[in-house]
């Protein structure tokens, strides 16, 4: 129900004296018996020009808000600037006859994706042969205020590139083709398509992927080069809204593998790679509650799966003419200590990634005598990661590693000798010394007695008398890991004084599937309990003081801040909650939303079950906004996110204004024509990025290194 809006919004000003009044326009939902009642409902109408007018009176409150800053956001730009090498080239990874590699260019905003002709016997890589630049994305992106590439596909001949790009940051993406010989674009060109793709072995037939209204991957099509994409064949409609539709090849090219997964669930289809306008056919019909997926090996297909109460995923095989389940061989069984993430095949070695005592490492097996070791790592806590190796036939490969203070490396390892050799670490300017810093890792009592890890990073000599500032971020859901990493931008914290901090919590993946399973539907309040945790601990160890204390989370970390933030107020100094989902109640109400019914096997289905709706209005923060203080706040909003609906942080700012009795700063800055991701451009996402750390700087009153900031708490009319 609604009625007529009483109240106007504030009007848009260059410099406003007053924050903006949102409407509050009666509006009641009734679920299961139960009224709820939603007054700023209206603001997810984006044809409403009321609503526009709100967002843009809020960028303008913000922006007069911190009008002061402005020379320290300047500062804090040229600081991030000035540690970035800006022209740079990534590792070249062979690919066939081709090196393959990407390079920034200083100034500009955009990576360019190039390759050279490998030579010699060896084809090894050879800096003086003629550079191909397959896609320059400054060119492409054209002035465009927003330029994301969401689909790059080369073809198995090597000589065509199907390419997808976004102009809106909405994530559907324009379809093209590029002639890689004479660099010119095919006529060919398909509307509306999202990620996930596969060339067929014939270099003619290309699998792509749309999405439905709700941004559901969920059909499969297949276009013939050279016709009309009217003329391209639906392959494969997925009707479960629980599901998402992908497509892929199996590393040696031979199999496409159509995967058809929910959150808990999965189903493959596999067609010879070779014979591209043939029916797929299933591997295993989807079981409630049973994941699994595959990679072909020789005549075999190696399937990670949970099935037979593997919670932390065991390896099987089974013939590749005959890949059901009933035909699965164990080949590593279920480790109740060790999650087992995934696979990576070679001729004669099996890479295994694994989580073990909240950390990820590389396990190498030799297959002709299953031997196998742990490839050791330099620092106790740090980030292994899987990298591009996609050469089938070789004994040595490459691998990620950083740390908080390490750089992002890239490692060359020889599975056999064990000898490993850094091809390169992200630069890092201006004369970094990573022994001018700590991490380590801390363990924080929950309120059920679990150890909560959480991962420091500091400058070395800080004080442990609770007057450092500090910031701890989290995310927590998806079974999602927020592994320890480097990051230059966070330098501009720890030099001033900060202790930059990662609360692993219950719902994320950090220490494995049960560490996920404890963290979500009936059991996500562990999450924010978990974080609050973690927050206290870092307060009563000293390491920092709660008016001191900043917290950070984006998308579903976004919720975690808003939820801890009605829980326990008073713990926190600022919060900066990024494209927050703190409307997740109305939003898994609403099954014609993105992504909302795929989202009912993470929180619950609240429509269907009381229980689960009596649990989610609980803890959902836009549910939750209580008349008592809250700290200086920083939320941010894209209006064309297809993820978490601008109107979620816009509703929650404006429930906050009407309700809290502080008048701490309150900010709400909307990117007008992004989405989930933010600025697509990298100068525009550092600057943005020292748009974050100013609020946060100011908020927290720590000293720029040109002298004491003078606002003191933020503080502003309510």
């Amino acid at each position: 129900m609604s009625a007529a809006r009483a109240v106007s919004v504030a009007p848009v000003s260059a410099t406003p004296s007053e924050p903006p009044v949102a409407k509050r326009v009666p509006s009641v939902r009734r679920v299961h018996g139960e009224a709820t009642e939603d007054p700023y409902a209206w603001l997810r109408n984006r044809e409403d020009p009321d609503t526009l007018a709100y967002l843009e009176a809020e960028n303008a409150w913000t922006s007069a808000q911190m009008q002061h800053t402005q020379g320290l956001r300047d500062r804090l730009f040229q600081e991030i600037r000035s540690r970035i090498q800006e022209t740079d080239l990534s590792v070249p990874v062979r690919k066939g006859p081709w090196w393959y590699y990407s390079r920034t260019e200083e100034g500009k905003q955009y990576s360019i994706s190039c390759r050279r002709r490998a030579v010699g016997d060896d084809r090894r890589y050879d800096e003086n042969q003629a550079e191909h630049v397959l896609l320059d994305q400054n060119v492409e992106a054209d002035n465009q205020e927003f330029f994301s590439v969401g689909v790059f596909d080369m073809s198995p001949d090597h000589h065509l590139l199907a390419y997808g790009v976004d102009t809106s940051g909405g994530e559907r993406y324009h379809l093209r083709f590029r002639d890689l010989d004479s660099g010119e674009n095919l006529p060919d060109e398909v509307a509306d398509v999202y990620y996930g793709s596969a060339w067929a072995a014939d270099n003619e037939h290309f699998f792509y992927v749309r999405p439905d209204e709700a941004m559901r991957p969920y059909q499969l099509w297949r276009h013939r080069l050279g016709t009309p994409a009217s003329a391209d064949e639906l392959v494969y409609q997925e009707d479960d809204e629980r599901f998402f539709l992908g497509i892929d090849l199996t590393k040696d090219e031979r199999y496409l593998v159509l995967h058809l997964g929910s959150k808990v669930t999965d189903e493959c289809w596999l067609l010879d790679a070779d014979r591209p306008t043939e029916p797929f056919r299933v591997v295993e019909p989807r079981c409630q509650d049973v994941e699994y997926g595959l990679e072909h090996h020789d005549g075999r297909f190696l399937v990670v799966t949970n099935a037979d109460g593997a919670e932390n995923f065991k390896l099987m095989e089974a013939p590749a003419d005959a890949p059901a389940r009933a035909n699965w061989r164990e080949v590593i069984p279920h480790r109740p200590d060790v999650k087992l993430s995934g696979i990576d095949v070679f001729a004669d070695h099996l890479l295994l990634f694994e989580r073990s005592g909240g950390l990820q490492q590389i396990r190498v097996r030799r297959l002709a005598d299953e031997a196998e070791h742990l490839i050791d790592q330099p620092e106790a806590v740090g980030t292994a990661t899987g990298s591009a190796n996609p050469e089938f036939a070789t004994s040595t490969i490459r691998y990620g590693y950083q740390s908080m203070i390490t750089p992002s490396s890239v490692f060359e390892y020889d599975l056999e000798t064990r000898e490993r050799r850094l091809l390169k670490q992200q630069p890092v300017l201006g004369g970094y010394d990573p022994s001018n810093y700590v991490t380590e890792r801390l363990w924080a009592p929950a309120e059920d007695g679990v150890e909560v890890p959480i991962s420091v990073v500091y400058r070395r000599g800080l004080s442990r008398d609770g007057s450092a500032p500090a910031l701890l971020y989290g995310y927590g859901s998806y079974e999602s890991s927020m592994d320890p990493y480097f990051s230059s931008v966070r330098l501009s914290l720890l030099d001033r004084g900060f202790v930059f901090a990662i609360a692993h919590v219950r719902g994320g993946g950090e220490m494995g599937r049960r560490w996920y399973l404890d963290g979500k539907y009936l059991h996500k309040k562990n999450t924010f309990t978990d974080f609050v945790a973690c927050a206290r601990h870092l307060c009563a160890e000293r390491w920092t003081s709660p008016d001191r204390l900043a917290i950070r989370g984006g998308s579903a970390g976004g919720l975690l801040t808003g939820a801890v933030v009605n829980m326990a107020p008073q713990q926190f100094g600022a919060v900066i909650a990024e494209v927050p989902f703190v409307d997740c109640l109305n939003t898994i109400l609403d099954p014609s939303l993105p992504l909302t019914v795929l989202e009912w096997e993470e929180w619950g289905n609240p429509v269907e079950s009381k229980e689960y709706f009596d649990y989610n209005r609980s803890y959902a923060p836009y549910e939750n906004v209580e008349a008592k203080g809250y700290p200086p706040m920083l939320v941010t909003a894209g209006l064309n996110d297809p993820r978490v609906s601008y109107w979620e942080p816009a509703k929650w700012v404006a429930k906050l204004r009407a309700t809290r009795t502080d008048n701490n700063r309150l900010l709400l800055k909307t990117e007008m024509g992004a989405g989930h991701m933010g600025p697509s451009g990298r100068y525009d996402a550092w600057r943005d990025e020292a748009f974050v750390l100013a609020f946060l700087l100011d908020t927290l009153c720590v000293s720029d290194t040109e002298g004491a900031l003078d606002n003191k708490r933020g503080t502003t009319p309510k």
